[in-house]
């Protein structure tokens, strides 16, 4: 079932959401991750927020990202990325 767009979630929803979501990484957006995604966007000719996501990702030190959006076996400096829905 989908909410309609104002619905809200309930609050043990959203703590249930939270909970889950905090078992996980999370790299906040700073100064340093704007320079370097604009970087990565201007030198490999992505869009900005998926160079955002490559550059979190280089922080973190994750050498693999799972996307359908970007190139699939393309590597963008020390992260690679995977389409996970390609067929092998």
């Amino acid at each position: 079932m989908r909410k309609r767009q104002n619905e809200r979630l309930p609050i043990n929803e959203a703590q249930a959401w939270v909970r889950l979501l905090s078992n996980y990484c999370i790299q906040k957006v700073d100064q340093e991750i704007i320079q370097s995604a604009m970087f990565i966007s201007e030198r490999f000719q992505v869009q900005f927020w998926d160079a955002a996501l490559i550059a979190a990702s280089e922080r973190l030190r994750i050498t693999t990202l799972y996307s359908e959006d970007m190139n699939h076996g393309q590597k963008y400096g020390s992260v690679t990325v995977i389409n996970p829905f390609k067929a092998n």
